[in-house]
């Protein structure tokens, strides 16, 4: 657990604390949690959940997704928290993400570069099947990020 200012807590949050982050994903794409498979990094503002991070792993590599601030805690610097929590725990292997075309330099700040789809693990990759093999015209561009050594 890391304070960061009055009242700011960034944590991995326990397994029965995940309805808190199933709650603020209602505001993204009503994900949900599935442990324990599931790890999900957060970040508290005065007690009220702002940000997260979630790492996955999948039988053939590690996924970072639902990085997502409230809308009411935006521009704080809370999903940048959330993700370098992920990162610190999780990030002595390779990780694996889907970031949207606008939030590539973001990602790229945390040593995420971009990859040809087809260089993503395949079941991370068969997540965006949806994409028929076009991942840019779904506003996606695979990511990865070599592990800490």
């Amino acid at each position: 657990m890391a304070e960061t200012g009055t009242g700011t807590e960034v944590r991995e949050l326990k397994y029965e604390e995940f309805r808190l982050a199933e709650k603020l994903w209602e505001e993204y794409r009503g994900q949900k949690n599935d442990m324990p498979e599931e790890r999900v990094f957060v970040v508290f503002e005065n007690g009220s959940l702002a940000a997260t991070a979630r790492c996955t792993r999948h039988p053939d590599g590690l996924e970072m997704d639902c990085v997502f601030a409230s809308e009411k805690f935006r521009g704080r610097g809370y999903a940048r928290l959330a993700v370098q929590a992920l990162i610190d725990t999780c990030g002595s292997e390779q990780i694996f993400i889907h970031s949207t075309i606008a939030l590539i330099s973001f990602y790229k700040t945390f040593g995420f570069v971009p990859i040809p789809e087809d260089k993503l693990p395949r079941t991370i990759r068969e997540r965006f099947l949806f994409c028929f093999g076009e991942m840019a015209g779904c506003n996606v561009c695979p990511m990865t990020r070599q592990g800490n050594r």
